[in-house]
């Protein structure tokens, strides 16, 4: 029997919160308090938190479960779509859009998310996982039924307010037989002051489904985000995570994609714009399971003044999983002498018959182009601006969805003065 830990800052960071009233598994919810109950938040002697200190967060005491809500929604990316809105996870039917043709509940009151929750995720030695499940107090379910193709995005709009509250946040998207969708999880503030949101979404894909998801991640700079994406892929299936960090203090993703059956597509997407002294940090690991499948992932940084990054990008190749394609790629610009990036991407490959790559790039704009665009009649701040954007633009153009550009482009103009 594991022994259970009393003197942790875990104990006490979550002494004053309600287990979950969602419908989770009692096997699921044993092994979460198993977790919470013997470990402690992880340190940099942690591999995979070697290079992101979580004091900032285990040091501070945060209220979960307050009711609050906002009057006004900020900005989003998309006029015309499916509306769902959370305020510190619980969500708010009457800022939410009206009636749809898929399967939409609030988490909490979806009987048939039991079946789910959990299934996808590896408790085993993750606090945030764990924290979540046993703590969790809102979030979606939403199931898309077979041959079905939503007409227009589904936006999961979650917002934080108040002073050190905390949400957390469970998802979980079923995506039946031959089904499409594109869903958006737009992340905001409105008068937040060193607010927490720990959010696990769990993704189930059918046989031939089609899931294709827009994370954008825009809260105060004074938030704090850790975010775990699971994802579950069958035989034809393809997914697509295009995951953009523009704002926050110290922002924490990480993907876990098992891909289980053939001809099964994976696309991992992400850019991120720091400046000030942020932190994020994105993890992503893509298990290749079975033959004649391929998995793409880019991602692209642009880090000023004295921000940190870090990537680390794990692809394994299992013994039977023959005829793999697998290509991973991480690139970076530093702005200032003060900006940091750790880069680490990994392949771990067990077959013989595969074609894999994995590089990564740090670098500073070139002088010489700058000194190009200036002799044209451009301000060293506008040639700046066009090489940024035409950095990470190798990522953004992956996005395909214009709506979700613009409001990128205004956010980055908004932010850092940029013009497009």
């Amino acid at each position: 029997m594991s022994t259970i830990l009393q003197d942790t800052k875990l104990a006490a960071f979550r002494a004053d919160w309600k287990q979950t009233s969602l419908p989770v598994d009692a096997s699921v919810l044993a092994k979460a308090n198993e977790v919470i109950n013997t470990m402690d938040f992880p340190t940099t002697r942690t591999e995979r938190w070697k290079y992101t200190r979580v004091t900032k967060i285990a040091n501070k005491s945060f209220a979960l479960g307050n009711e609050m809500t906002v009057s006004k929604l900020p900005d989003l990316p998309f006029d015309n779509a499916y509306n769902f809105v959370f305020v510190n996870g619980e969500f708010k039917a009457e800022l939410s859009g009206n009636a749809v043709d898929f399967q939409f509940e609030s988490i909490e009151k979806a009987a048939e998310a039991r079946d789910f929750i959990g299934k996808a995720v590896d408790l085993d030695q993750k606090v945030f996982a764990a924290l979540n499940t046993a703590y969790a107090n809102g979030g979606a379910f939403i199931k898309i039924g077979a041959k079905q193709v939503i007409d227009k995005p589904v936006q999961l709009i979650f917002i934080s307010t108040g002073e050190q509250q905390a949400a957390n946040i469970r998802n979980v998207i079923v995506a039946d037989k031959f089904s499409q969708a594109r869903i958006s999880q737009v992340f905001l503030s409105v008068d937040a002051k060193e607010c927490f949101s720990n959010v696990v979404t769990e993704y189930f894909l059918e046989d031939s489904a089609s899931v294709v998801v827009d994370k954008i991640q825009n809260e105060d700079e004074s938030v704090y985000q850790v975010s775990l994406d699971y994802v579950k892929q069958p035989q034809n299936s393809l997914f697509t995570l295009n995951t953009v960090t523009l704002n926050g203090a110290l922002v924490r993703n990480n993907v876990y994609v098992d891909v289980a059956g053939q001809n099964a597509y994976t696309h991992l997407n992400g850019a991120y714009v720091l400046k000030g002294g942020q932190h994020v940090d994105n993890h992503t690991t893509i298990d290749h399971l079975v033959a004649n499948c391929e998995s793409d992932e880019m991602y692209k940084g642009v880090i000023d003044e004295q921000a940190t990054a870090v990537f680390n990008g794990k692809v394994f190749v299992r013994k039977d999983a023959q005829k793999i394609n697998a290509y991973q790629s991480n690139g970076n610009v530093l702005l200032s002498d003060s900006a940091t990036v750790n880069s680490k991407p990994e392949l771990e490959i067990y077959a013989d018959d595969v074609k894999c790559s994995h590089g990564s790039t740090t670098g500073q704009l070139d002088e010489e182009a700058i000194f190009y665009l200036r002799a044209r009649g451009i301000s060293e701040k506008s040639a700046k601006a066009l090489m940024v954007t035409a950095f990470i633009g190798d990522v953004l153009d992956r996005i395909e969805n214009k709506e979700i550009i613009e409001y990128i482009h205004t956010i980055l103009e908004e932010r850092f003065g940029w013009t497009f």
